[in-house]
C-alpha cells in the first residue's frame, strides 16, 4: 500500500501528483482508492490520475476533508494504491441509489464477487452517497450477496458540509447517487477497528414517531423542538439550516439496540414539520439519547479503533491504515485535535502509510447484519 497527496488547485495537476506519489516506481498497482474535495472538476482530476496510472481499477468519493500520512487536509486529493502479488481485487458500481439503495449496492457487490480471485482473507470496501437514503440498506444489500462470510468497511461521501450533492468515483467516471465497491482479497490478514467515543447525556427519550431516517416526534412532541430545547441550542439553529447543521454536528442521537448502542448523525431539520433528518434509520418505539463527547473521549476511541484493527493482523506488520472518520468527530477535536488524532493513527501504522477521509457515515460489519455507523472512526488495516 502506498499513498499520494496533493493540494494543487488545478485538478489535472492535483490528480497527477497524488497518483504519482502512490504509484511511483511501482508497476504492480491493482487498485486505486481516491478521496478528494468536491470543489475540483472531477473529470479533470480523474484524467490527471489516469495519466500516471493508466488502466488501473479505481473507486473513490468526494469528502468532508481528506486524511494523508502528513495529516488532515481540505481542498485536496489523496490517492491510495494497493498492489503486489499477495492481493487480488475487483470493482463494481450501482447507480440510482436513491431509487433503490439496497439494489444499487447488490449490483455493485455482485460485479465485484463475479471476478475477484478469492484468497485467504477478504474485505468489501464500499463508498456511498450518504445523502441518498437509509444507509443501513447498503449493509443489507451487501449482506444479501456475501452473507456473514466477508466483512464490510467504508464510508459515505461528503461535500464539505454543504449537504447538497456528493460524488462517487468509478474508473474515469464521476457519479452521483451511486454506490461503488471494491473486493480486496489478500494472502495476509485484514483488520477492522470501530469506536465512537460518545456518551449519553440526560434522560432517555421515546421515539414516538419516525419514518425510516426521519424522526417526527420524541416523547409525543415535535422532534426538532425537543432536540433544540434539551440542548439549549443557539438562536440561529432554530431557523437557519446551515447553523442547525453546524450545531447538530457535535450533538448526535444515540439509539438502543439489543446488540448495543448506535450513534445517529442528525444531518438536518425541517423547520415546517419540526422533524429531524438522520443519515440512517431511527426505529419508532425505541429509546434515544442525546450524546456528547470531548477531545479525551474521542481520542481514546481513536486509540481503541486503531488497536483493534492492528490486532486483526495477527502479529503481521501493517502495510498501511485507511481511516473513515466522521466529520462530527473532527468538529469535536477542532484544528489542533485532528492533527493529534492523525499522529496517533500514524503511530499505530508504525511508519506505514495512512490515508482516509472525513465522512457522512461509516460502514463496518464484522459480525451480524448491523454495520452502519455515525460519528464513528472505522480503521482498515492491511498486512
Amino acid at each position: 500500500m502506498a499513498c499520494g497527496h496533493s493540494a494543487d488547485p488545478h485538478p489535472f495537476a492535483a490528480g497527477a501528483k497524488a497518483a504519482l506519489g502512490a504509484v511511483a516506481g511501482r508497476a504492480d498497482a491493482k487498485l486505486l482508492v481516491v478521496f478528494c474535495s468536491a470543489t475540483y472538476d472531477l473529470d479533470d482530476l480523474l484524467a490527471g490520475i489516469a495519466s500516471e496510472a493508466p488502466g488501473t481499477p479505481l473507486i473513490g468519493c468526494s469528502t468532508a476533508g481528506e486524511i494523508a500520512t502528513a495529516g488532515p487536509a481540505d481542498a485536496s486529493v489523496v490517492v491510495v494504491a494497493i498492489g503486489g502479488p499477495g492481493f487480488s481485487v475487483a470493482t463494481g458500481a450501482g447507480t440510482d441509489s436513491s431509487g433503490g439503495l439496497r439494489q444499487a449496492t447488490t449490483s455493485a457487490v455482485e460485479a465485484c464477487m463475479e471476478s475477484v480471485e478469492r484468497r485467504a482473507h477478504s474485505v468489501l470496501l464500499l463508498l456511498t452517497d450518504g445523502l441518498g437514503g437509509d444507509q443501513m440498506e447498503v449493509v443489507r444489500g451487501a449482506y444479501a450477496v456475501v452473507g456473514a462470510e466477508i466483512p464490510l468497511v467504508g464510508g459515505c461521501a461528503g461535500d464539505d458540509l454543504r449537504m447538497k450533492t456528493t460524488f462517487q468515483l468509478f474508473g474515469q467516471q464521476a457519479l452521483r447517487d451511486s454506490v461503488v465497491a471494491a473486493a480486496v482479497s489478500s494472502d495476509a490478514p485484514i483488520g477492522i477497528g470501530v469506536q465512537h467515543g460518545w456518551r449519553r447525556v440526560g434522560a432517555p427519550m421515546l421515539v414516538t414517531s419516525s419514518d425510516g431516517s426521519r424522526v417526527h416526534s420524541l416523547d409525543d412532541e415535535p422532534a426538532l423542538d425537543v432536540y433544540l430545547r434539551r440542548l439549549g441550542a443557539p438562536a440561529a439553529a432554530h431557523h437557519d439550516a446551515d447553523a442547525f447543521t453546524r450545531f447538530a454536528l457535535t450533538h448526535p442521537l444515540g439509539i438502543s439496540h439489543r446488540s448495543g448502542e448506535e450513534v445517529r448523525f442528525v444531518a438536518g431539520a425541517n423547520f415546517e414539520d419540526r422533524s429531524l433528518a438522520c443519515i440512517a434509520s431511527v426505529p419508532q418505539g425505541g429509546l434515544a439519547w442525546i450524546m456528547e463527547g470531548d477531545e479525551d473521549s474521542v481520542l481514546e476511541a481513536t486509540d481503541g479503533a486503531c488497536a483493534e484493527a492492528v490486532a486483526g493482523l495477527k502479529g503481521e506488520p501493517p502495510l498501511g491504515l485507511v481511516a473513515f472518520d466522521c466529520i462530527a468527530r473532527r468538529g469535536v477535536l477542532g484544528e489542533p485535535g485532528i492533527h493529534r488524532e492523525i499522529d496517533r493513527i500514524a503511530a499505530f501504522a508504525g511508519g506505514a502509510p495512512v490515508a482516509g477521509f472525513y465522512t457522512y457515515g461509516e460502514i463496518a460489519r464484522t459480525t451480524g447484519m448491523r454495520g452502519f455507523h455515525n460519528q464513528t472512526l472505522v480503521v482498515l488495516a492491511l498486512a
